[in-house]
């Protein structure tokens, strides 16, 4: 199901459809944890669904975020610069290949896992496509932004920056290491969701503040770490 929403998603972008395409990427996120979720609770792992799991995120997490990209950017006839966004599917592959040969990452990551950059791209197209007079549609709409964000993101992907995983182990928060940056990103989602039900603000702009938020937590832990 993870893979077939990214191959839909994929029609949808090309037909124009950021909506679609974008609401396939949440579902294909939405299987990909839950297939996570059981193989945990029925202790089903094999290494054939770890390759299958791998290969349905590529095109949903890599493919399809990276070609929402570039079919907004095209849309608006910027030239090559469009072509700078498919870094994503490219950096992906890598992300993918490297976590399942990395034991390090068994219960977080080492790098930002492929659905957040996903849903970041997804989100920052569809907002730019339905709101095209809000800011952040003015900045899209520059011939250096999503070039830019394509490239930080792609580099995120491989970095040697720790980010958690967005699940409770068994033992519930307070064992886990990242307990406190879970905590409040759990927070700012429940602030976030109500906010957008009550003002009216496009859903892709609450998911767009939630991810970016993770990505700003999870750097300066780090960096606070380091020093």
């Amino acid at each position: 199901m993870n893979l077939l929403s990214g191959v839909l998603g994929i029609v949808f972008a090309f037909r124009g459809m950021p909506v679609a395409a974008f609401g396939l990427m949440l579902a294909a996120s939405v299987f990909d944890y839950l297939d996570g979720f059981c193989a945990r609770l029925l202790g089903a792992y094999s290494p054939m669904g770890k390759e299958l799991d791998s290969l349905s995120d590529m095109v949903s997490f890599g493919v399809l975020p990276a070609l929402m990209l570039y079919c907004y950017m095209d849309g608006l006839s910027l030239g090559p610069w469009c072509w700078i966004s498919l870094s994503v599917a490219v950096f992906s592959g890598l992300r993918l290949a490297k976590f399942n040969i990395d034991d390090r990452q068994s219960d977080n990551f080492i790098g930002m896992p492929t659905p957040s950059v996903a849903i970041i791209c997804g989100s920052l197209a569809c907002l730019a496509s339905c709101k095209p007079d809000s800011f952040v549609a003015h900045w899209c709409q520059t011939i250096w932004f999503v070039p830019a964000v394509s490239l930080l993101l792609s580099s995120l992907l491989v970095c040697e920056v720790p980010f958690f995983a967005m699940k409770i182990k068994k033992g519930g928060l307070k064992e886990d290491r990242f307990h406190f940056l879970k905590l409040a990103f759990f927070v700012v989602i429940a602030i976030t969701v109500p906010t957008v039900l009550l003002t009216g603000i496009h859903f892709s702009a609450g998911i767009l503040v939630v991810f970016f938020f993770y990505i700003l937590e999870s750097l300066l832990a780090f960096v606070f770490r380091r020093g």
